[in-house]
């Protein structure tokens, strides 16, 4: 063996040690996303609000009225402007310091002390309630900006579709075992000793400990990688670096192009997550325990979803994949609009369609964004995906809660979302994806 040929080797094993340490970053932080945001924290920060609410049926926050039953919608999009704010200096630091460990870390560790602090959140609790949503739900945003900047730096152009659908598929894998365990804690409350409100409350602190459990293997795999130095504060720098990536945007506009259809179609995509619970417990009258075995339906099926999308994408191009699997979404809203109430067989037929395409639409968007960034910008552009992906992702919870808070009927809210689709279809079949990664500066790969 060559000396050459031996650095390949050695460089590949270390690519592959760290390729595997980034997969658990999915397997930690996706189960708040599966049991927390959800399952449990939406049909229960609702019933916690409906506690507080007065006899109209509002809560009074800051001494605004507030229909009850909005109020987890609402804080969803507080959450989000939050992660609006943080996600790009956060990017902007990690590439100007090269230090996305520690920032991760951080990150991650704040997101999982607030779920494990909903413990805590019972009786008429709702604001204790939103206001963990919010810390978490940002913490989980801003963790993802610099999670991802990762995947460009420990996979190969050609490997990308496959390692990030590994690392849905890793998610999905913990979200549905976790959600097993729930659904023996909250089935079997009373042979516990438990209440149903305390096996919610378990449920969701798991979560956070979970979360915290599993980054450790990231921490200890992903290594950070050295820039040239800066006389400048990482912060004031971070700032002024930011601005400098905006400008630098500009010069990019296809990414720009593709980032667009990526804000309207994902936004749709988050919100029917955090949104199904709540428009299956409240308009469609299914209990908590349905509720928990379709959301664990919804993961199983991810991770074939996820794993097989991945492998369409080799053959079709992660973006002809993708076009196809918003075609689905479209249907799935249209079919959830007219699901009857109290039949948890339609419901359940719903959430394995949601599955079979949540975690492909997702993996594929993430890798095929991978290929537009110029290399040495990643997480300042992996900030500007993940508030695509996370950060702006408001409208669609806001536009729910209203729908919902004008009309009082979840069925009008769910079908509002259908736009999200059909926009985000018709921006992303115009953008010129081969063409855009030869833009950016980055090797086009024979299929994409």
């Amino acid at each position: 063996m060559t000396a050459d040929t031996a650095d390949r080797t050695t460089g590949t094993s270390e690519r592959r040690r760290e390729q595997r340490g980034w997969y658990f970053y999915d397997f930690a932080c996706s189960v708040y996303s599966s049991s927390v945001l959800t399952v449990f924290l939406g049909p229960y920060l609702t019933s916690v609000a409906k506690a507080a609410a007065d006899a109209d049926g509002f809560v009074h926050p800051l001494g605004i009225p507030v229909r009850a039953g909005s109020v987890f919608a609402y804080a969803v999009s507080v959450s989000v402007v939050l992660a609006v704010l943080l996600m790009p200096l956060a990017g902007a630091v990690a590439d100007r310091t090269g230090r996305k460990k520690p920032l991760l870390a951080v990150a991650a560790y704040v997101g999982a002390a607030a779920t494990t602090g909903m413990f805590f959140l019972d009786g008429e609790r709702y604001l204790l309630g939103a206001f963990l949503l919010i810390v978490a739900n940002a913490s989980l945003s801003v963790s993802m900006v610099l999670y991802n900047a990762y995947l460009p730096q420990i996979a190969e152009p050609d490997e990308r579709d496959a390692v990030s659908s590994r690392g849905w598929a890793f998610g999905y894998t913990a979200g549905a075992l976790v959600l097993v365990l729930n659904l023996v804690v909250y089935s079997g409350h009373d042979s516990f000793g438990l209440s149903e409100s305390a096996a919610v409350r378990i449920c969701l602190a798991s979560a956070g400990l979970w979360w915290g459990a599993f980054t450790l293997v990231p921490l200890r795999r992903l290594r950070d990688r050295r820039v040239a130095p800066s006389g400048e504060g990482a912060v004031g720098s971070g700032w002024r670096q930011l601005t400098a990536t905006l400008r630098d945007m500009r010069r990019h506009p296809l990414t720009l192009s593709f980032l667009l259809a990526y804000l309207i179609y994902n936004d749709g995509v988050q919100t029917v997550i955090s949104q199904a619970s709540v428009y299956g417990s409240e308009e469609l009258d299914l209990d908590q325990t349905t509720l928990i075995t379709a959301v664990l339906l919804v993961q199983v099926l991810a991770v074939a979803g996820a794993l097989g999308m991945g492998r369409l994408a080799r053959t079709h191009g992660a973006k002809r994949t993708i076009l196809a699997s918003l075609a689905v979404w479209t249907l799935i809203l249209a079919a959830g609009y007219f699901l009857p109430a109290g039949e948890p067989v339609w419901f359940f037929a719903l959430a394995g369609a949601i599955g079979l395409v949540l975690g492909g639409s997702q993996a594929l968007s993430r890798s095929l964004f991978s290929h537009l960034v110029p290399r040495g910008k990643e997480a300042e552009y992996f900030s500007a995906y993940e508030m695509s992906d996370r950060g702006l992702s408001w409208l669609g919870p806001l536009v729910f809660g209203l729908a919902y808070q004008l009309t009082g009927s979840y069925r009008d809210a769910i079908i509002s979302l259908v736009v999200f689709f059909a926009l985000g279809f018709v921006l992303l079949a115009r953008v010129p994806v081969r063409r855009a990664v030869a833009a950016a500066g980055n090797p086009v790969p024979e299929r994409i």
